[in-house]
């Protein structure tokens, strides 16, 4: 997203963008060549469930209350799934969730330019053993679902949005919780300056702002579950759930 908010305004005003569609067409994940990054432990909820899982709860509490966020690269747009795709677990984790998070549209000169709603697919098992192995718990293909659609920043406040998951396995709900986007102790603008420092971001990126919703430990995701997210005024993201296969014997 190379367009300044002035200069997408007068392309929409001026009804330069496509708004008839194909009636095969299929909505994708709204994001091309952005990087996806993520925000972490920016609601309570979040900083207990990350306590509870973790060796040291010491890193998790000192990020809660320090003034610098937690920043951390989530995705590129081949990972990203959209409406509808395949999310996945690691072949590899033996306890996974979903992160229903409000997430930010980010152009080239860090102005907000919309919202959509994503899902941080996290291993919570790998994240728990160790917090240096944070990438390996986030970073994987299909571990990110963006959509259905970007809300475009005048038309959207993102101030006490509700936010709600279900997650559903054989046709019956297992796990369904809400928030609001109210209960998150960060500010959108302090998340975005801190995401820019000393960073340039081309073609604008998405950040995830992070979660206020943490199934139980006695909880995880299974291959062929269905999970959920509905955000106030931005819709319904709904995905399978895959798991990635285990990786063969290594020869030699």
């Amino acid at each position: 997203m190379r367009l300044s908010i002035a200069q997408l305004r007068e392309l929409l005003d001026r009804d330069l963008v496509p708004t008839d569609w194909p009636h095969e067409a299929r909505v994708e994940a709204p994001v091309e060549s952005q990087e996806v990054w993520a925000a972490g432990v920016t609601y309570e909820r979040s900083l207990q469930a990350r306590s509870d899982e973790a060796v040291s709860s010491d890193p998790y509490d000192r990020v809660y209350a320090a003034s610098r966020p937690e920043l951390f690269f989530k995705a590129t747009a081949r990972r990203v799934r959209g409406p509808g795709e395949d999310v996945y677990i690691r072949s590899d984790s033996t306890w996974d969730v979903p992160e229903p998070e409000l997430a930010v549209v980010i152009n080239s000169t860090l102005e907000v330019v919309g919202y959509t709603i994503g899902n941080d697919m996290s291993s919570r098992s790998i994240e728990g053993e160790n917090p240096l192995y944070l990438p390996q718990a986030k970073v994987f293909e299909g571990s990110c679902a963006l959509g259905p659609a970007i809300a475009l920043a005048w038309d959207f406040v993102p101030a006490d949005r509700s936010i709600e998951l279900a997650i559903t396995r054989a046709g019956a709900v297992v796990f369904e919780s809400a928030t609001a986007t109210s209960a998150m102790r960060r500010t959108i603008p302090d998340l975005v300056a801190y995401l820019g420092r000393d960073q340039r971001f081309p073609d604008g990126c998405v950040l995830l702002t992070g979660t206020g919703i943490v199934p139980p430990r006695d909880f995880s995701l299974g291959e062929g579950d269905l999970v959920t997210i509905r955000i106030d005024g931005l819709g319904e993201l709904t995905n399978p759930v895959r798991r990635h296969s285990a990786p063969g014997p290594r020869s030699g």
